[in-house]
Protein backbone atom coordinates (compact mmCIF):
# COMPACT_ATOMS: atom_id res chain seq x y z
CA UNK A 1 0.00 0.00 0.00
CA UNK A 2 1.54 3.26 -1.16
CA UNK A 3 1.61 6.48 0.83
CA UNK A 4 -0.70 9.22 -0.46
CA UNK A 5 0.71 12.03 -2.55
CA UNK A 6 -0.42 15.48 -1.36
CA UNK A 7 -0.38 18.55 -3.58
CA UNK A 8 -1.49 22.02 -2.52
CA UNK A 9 -2.34 24.70 -5.08
CA UNK A 10 -3.05 28.43 -4.77
CA UNK A 11 -6.76 28.08 -5.57
CA UNK A 12 -9.48 25.78 -6.90
CA UNK A 13 -8.80 26.92 -10.45
CA UNK A 14 -5.26 25.54 -10.26
CA UNK A 15 -6.46 22.36 -8.57
CA UNK A 16 -8.99 21.80 -11.34
CA UNK A 17 -6.49 22.41 -14.14
CA UNK A 18 -4.15 19.84 -12.63
CA UNK A 19 -6.98 17.35 -12.23
CA UNK A 20 -8.04 17.89 -15.84
CA UNK A 21 -4.49 17.19 -17.01
CA UNK A 22 -4.45 13.96 -15.02
CA UNK A 23 -7.82 12.94 -16.47
CA UNK A 24 -6.57 13.52 -20.03
CA UNK A 25 -3.30 11.65 -19.53
CA UNK A 26 -4.80 8.79 -17.58
CA UNK A 27 -7.60 8.28 -20.10
CA UNK A 28 -5.07 8.01 -22.92
CA UNK A 29 -2.95 5.56 -20.93
CA UNK A 30 -5.90 3.38 -19.95
CA UNK A 31 -7.33 3.30 -23.47
CA UNK A 32 -3.93 2.36 -24.88
CA UNK A 33 -3.51 -0.43 -22.32
CA UNK A 34 -6.96 -2.00 -22.24
CA UNK A 35 -9.17 -0.18 -24.70
CA UNK A 36 -11.33 1.84 -22.32
CA UNK A 37 -11.27 4.31 -19.47
CA UNK A 38 -13.68 3.79 -16.55
CA UNK A 39 -14.06 6.76 -14.21
CA UNK A 40 -16.32 7.26 -11.20
CA UNK A 41 -17.10 10.90 -10.48
CA UNK A 42 -18.60 12.70 -7.47
CA UNK A 43 -21.19 15.38 -6.88
CA UNK A 44 -20.74 18.50 -4.78
CA UNK A 45 -19.44 21.94 -5.66
CA UNK A 46 -15.70 21.23 -5.84
CA UNK A 47 -15.66 19.20 -9.10
CA UNK A 48 -17.76 21.76 -11.01
CA UNK A 49 -14.71 23.58 -12.37
CA UNK A 50 -13.12 20.29 -13.44
CA UNK A 51 -16.25 19.34 -15.38
CA UNK A 52 -16.30 22.76 -17.04
CA UNK A 53 -12.64 22.48 -18.04
CA UNK A 54 -13.06 19.02 -19.57
CA UNK A 55 -15.92 20.37 -21.67
CA UNK A 56 -13.75 23.10 -23.22
CA UNK A 57 -12.43 22.54 -26.75
CA UNK A 58 -8.81 22.57 -25.60
CA UNK A 59 -9.46 19.61 -23.30
CA UNK A 60 -12.25 17.63 -24.87
CA UNK A 61 -10.44 17.31 -28.20
CA UNK A 62 -7.60 15.48 -26.43
CA UNK A 63 -9.85 12.70 -25.17
CA UNK A 64 -11.27 9.71 -27.04
CA UNK A 65 -14.75 10.00 -25.57
CA UNK A 66 -15.98 6.92 -27.43
CA UNK A 67 -13.83 4.84 -25.04
CA UNK A 68 -14.62 6.78 -21.84
CA UNK A 69 -17.21 5.36 -19.44
CA UNK A 70 -18.66 7.45 -16.63
CA UNK A 71 -19.93 6.03 -13.36
CA UNK A 72 -20.80 7.83 -10.12
CA UNK A 73 -19.34 7.40 -6.66
CA UNK A 74 -22.73 8.08 -5.11
CA UNK A 75 -26.13 9.58 -5.76
CA UNK A 76 -29.01 11.09 -3.85
CA UNK A 77 -32.31 9.29 -4.22
CA UNK A 78 -34.03 12.06 -6.15
CA UNK A 79 -35.50 12.34 -9.66
CA UNK A 80 -32.89 12.62 -12.38
CA UNK A 81 -33.94 16.20 -13.19
CA UNK A 82 -33.65 17.38 -9.55
CA UNK A 83 -31.02 19.98 -8.74
CA UNK A 84 -29.71 17.69 -5.97
CA UNK A 85 -28.87 14.98 -8.51
CA UNK A 86 -25.16 14.28 -8.94
CA UNK A 87 -25.92 13.00 -12.43
CA UNK A 88 -27.64 16.25 -13.39
CA UNK A 89 -24.63 18.26 -12.23
CA UNK A 90 -22.26 16.27 -14.44
CA UNK A 91 -24.69 16.17 -17.34
CA UNK A 92 -25.30 19.92 -17.38
CA UNK A 93 -21.62 20.88 -17.09
CA UNK A 94 -19.89 18.10 -19.01
CA UNK A 95 -21.78 15.14 -20.46
CA UNK A 96 -24.14 17.24 -22.57
CA UNK A 97 -21.19 19.08 -24.12
CA UNK A 98 -18.99 16.17 -25.26
CA UNK A 99 -19.40 13.44 -27.92
CA UNK A 100 -20.00 10.70 -25.36
CA UNK A 101 -22.08 7.70 -26.48
CA UNK A 102 -25.22 7.30 -24.38
CA UNK A 103 -24.27 3.72 -23.58
CA UNK A 104 -21.09 5.00 -21.91
CA UNK A 105 -23.12 6.69 -19.18
CA UNK A 106 -23.68 4.35 -16.24
CA UNK A 107 -25.67 6.45 -13.80
CA UNK A 108 -27.10 5.46 -10.45
CA UNK A 109 -30.88 5.45 -10.74
CA UNK A 110 -31.74 7.69 -7.83
CA UNK A 111 -35.38 7.78 -8.83
CA UNK A 112 -35.75 4.17 -7.70
CA UNK A 113 -36.34 3.15 -4.07
CA UNK A 114 -32.90 3.20 -2.39
CA UNK A 115 -32.34 -0.55 -2.11
CA UNK A 116 -33.68 -1.16 -5.63
CA UNK A 117 -31.37 1.54 -6.93
CA UNK A 118 -28.38 0.01 -5.15
CA UNK A 119 -29.10 -3.44 -6.57
CA UNK A 120 -29.60 -1.98 -10.04
CA UNK A 121 -26.23 -0.24 -9.82
CA UNK A 122 -24.56 -3.43 -8.64
CA UNK A 123 -25.92 -5.20 -11.72
CA UNK A 124 -24.64 -2.41 -13.97
CA UNK A 125 -21.19 -2.67 -12.41
CA UNK A 126 -21.22 -6.45 -12.80
CA UNK A 127 -22.26 -6.19 -16.44
CA UNK A 128 -19.40 -3.81 -17.16
CA UNK A 129 -16.57 -5.17 -15.02
CA UNK A 130 -17.58 -8.82 -14.92
CA UNK A 131 -18.63 -11.14 -12.10
CA UNK A 132 -15.20 -12.18 -10.85
CA UNK A 133 -13.80 -9.94 -8.17
CA UNK A 134 -14.37 -6.29 -7.40
CA UNK A 135 -14.67 -3.58 -10.07
CA UNK A 136 -11.34 -1.98 -10.94
CA UNK A 137 -11.87 1.65 -11.87
CA UNK A 138 -9.12 3.41 -13.76
CA UNK A 139 -9.98 6.56 -11.84
CA UNK A 140 -12.20 7.44 -8.89
CA UNK A 141 -12.60 11.10 -7.97
CA UNK A 142 -13.80 11.86 -4.45
CA UNK A 143 -14.73 14.86 -2.39
CA UNK A 144 -14.45 15.46 1.35
CA UNK A 145 -17.15 16.58 3.78
CA UNK A 146 -16.45 18.68 6.85
CA UNK A 147 -17.40 15.64 8.94
CA UNK A 148 -14.90 13.44 7.10
CA UNK A 149 -17.42 11.69 4.87
CA UNK A 150 -16.64 10.84 1.27
CA UNK A 151 -18.96 9.59 -1.46
CA UNK A 152 -22.02 8.83 0.75
CA UNK A 153 -20.03 7.02 3.41
CA UNK A 154 -20.66 8.87 6.65
CA UNK A 155 -18.96 8.56 10.05
CA UNK A 156 -20.40 5.69 12.05
CA UNK A 157 -22.36 4.23 9.15
CA UNK A 158 -22.80 0.46 8.99
CA UNK A 159 -21.83 0.77 5.32
CA UNK A 160 -18.21 1.28 6.41
CA UNK A 161 -18.14 -2.36 7.52
CA UNK A 162 -19.43 -3.70 4.19
CA UNK A 163 -17.08 -6.25 2.64
CA UNK A 164 -19.20 -8.06 0.04
CA UNK A 165 -21.49 -5.59 -1.71
CA UNK A 166 -20.17 -3.02 -4.17
CA UNK A 167 -23.03 -0.52 -3.78
CA UNK A 168 -25.41 0.03 -0.87
CA UNK A 169 -28.32 2.24 0.11
CA UNK A 170 -27.73 4.83 2.84
CA UNK A 171 -30.69 5.96 4.90
CA UNK A 172 -30.82 9.31 6.72
CA UNK A 173 -30.64 9.37 10.48
CA UNK A 174 -34.02 10.11 12.03
CA UNK A 175 -34.33 11.75 15.40
CA UNK A 176 -35.74 9.76 18.26
CA UNK A 177 -38.07 12.34 19.75
CA UNK A 178 -38.65 10.25 22.86
CA UNK A 179 -35.15 10.89 24.11
CA UNK A 180 -33.95 13.69 21.84
CA UNK A 181 -31.06 11.63 20.49
CA UNK A 182 -30.14 10.75 16.95
CA UNK A 183 -30.50 7.08 16.14
CA UNK A 184 -27.04 5.80 15.36
CA UNK A 185 -23.73 7.62 15.21
CA UNK A 186 -23.48 8.41 11.53
CA UNK A 187 -23.58 11.90 10.10
CA UNK A 188 -26.95 12.73 8.60
CA UNK A 189 -26.97 12.51 4.81
CA UNK A 190 -30.32 14.35 4.77
CA UNK A 191 -32.06 12.13 2.23
CA UNK A 192 -31.53 8.51 1.19
CA UNK A 193 -28.49 7.90 -1.00
CA UNK A 194 -26.72 5.13 -2.88
CA UNK A 195 -22.95 4.79 -2.69
CA UNK A 196 -20.03 2.69 -3.76
CA UNK A 197 -18.48 0.82 -0.85
CA UNK A 198 -14.97 1.08 0.58
CA UNK A 199 -13.75 -2.18 -1.02
CA UNK A 200 -14.54 -0.70 -4.45
CA UNK A 201 -12.90 2.63 -3.68
CA UNK A 202 -9.81 0.84 -2.44
CA UNK A 203 -9.61 -1.38 -5.52
CA UNK A 204 -9.19 1.51 -7.96
CA UNK A 205 -6.02 2.10 -9.95
CA UNK A 206 -6.07 5.81 -9.13
CA UNK A 207 -8.05 7.70 -6.49
CA UNK A 208 -8.02 11.48 -6.39
CA UNK A 209 -9.49 13.64 -3.64
CA UNK A 210 -10.45 17.15 -4.72
CA UNK A 211 -10.77 19.49 -1.72
CA UNK A 212 -11.23 23.23 -1.44
CA UNK A 213 -12.08 25.83 1.17
CA UNK A 214 -11.03 26.72 4.71
CA UNK A 215 -13.98 24.78 6.15
CA UNK A 216 -12.14 21.56 5.24
CA UNK A 217 -8.78 22.52 6.80
CA UNK A 218 -9.43 20.93 10.20
CA UNK A 219 -10.54 17.66 8.68
CA UNK A 220 -7.60 17.61 6.28
CA UNK A 221 -5.26 17.95 9.26
CA UNK A 222 -7.00 15.13 11.13
CA UNK A 223 -6.78 12.80 8.15
CA UNK A 224 -3.40 13.69 6.68
CA UNK A 225 -1.57 15.54 9.42
CA UNK A 226 -1.85 13.16 12.37
CA UNK A 227 -0.30 9.82 13.22
CA UNK A 228 -3.74 8.21 13.37
CA UNK A 229 -4.11 8.91 9.68
CA UNK A 230 -7.80 9.67 9.91
CA UNK A 231 -8.82 6.12 10.73
CA UNK A 232 -11.91 7.47 12.49
CA UNK A 233 -13.18 9.18 9.33
CA UNK A 234 -14.48 7.53 6.15
CA UNK A 235 -12.19 9.56 3.89
CA UNK A 236 -9.22 8.39 5.95
CA UNK A 237 -10.18 4.78 5.25
CA UNK A 238 -9.66 5.27 1.52
CA UNK A 239 -6.30 3.59 0.97
CA UNK A 240 -6.03 1.86 -2.42
CA UNK A 241 -4.67 -1.65 -2.06
CA UNK A 242 -2.82 -1.72 -5.37
CA UNK A 243 -3.42 1.75 -6.78
CA UNK A 244 -2.34 5.32 -6.15
CA UNK A 245 -3.91 7.93 -3.85
CA UNK A 246 -3.59 11.62 -4.64
CA UNK A 247 -4.92 14.54 -2.62
CA UNK A 248 -5.33 17.78 -4.55
CA UNK A 249 -6.35 20.80 -2.51
CA UNK A 250 -6.28 24.55 -2.54
CA UNK A 251 -4.25 26.57 -0.06
CA UNK A 252 -7.24 27.30 2.18
CA UNK A 253 -7.97 23.60 2.65
CA UNK A 254 -4.32 22.64 3.10
CA UNK A 255 -3.04 25.49 5.25
CA UNK A 256 -2.82 23.32 8.39
CA UNK A 257 -0.61 20.62 6.98
CA UNK A 258 2.92 20.60 5.59
CA UNK A 259 3.76 18.79 2.35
Amino acid sequence: MKSPVIKVFPDLEAVSHHAASIFINLSAKSIAEHGRFAAAIPGGSTPKKLFELLALEECKNKIDWSRVHFFWTDERCVPVEANESNFKLAFDLLLSKIPLPAENIHRIKGELPPEDGAQDYEKALENFFGKSGLPVFDLIILGLGKDGHTASLFPGSDALQETKRVAVAIQPVRKNFSNGLNLGKMGNPGIPRITLTLPVLNNASQVIFLVSGSSKADMIKKILGTAAGGKHYPAGLVKPVHGNLLWLMDKKAGDRITT
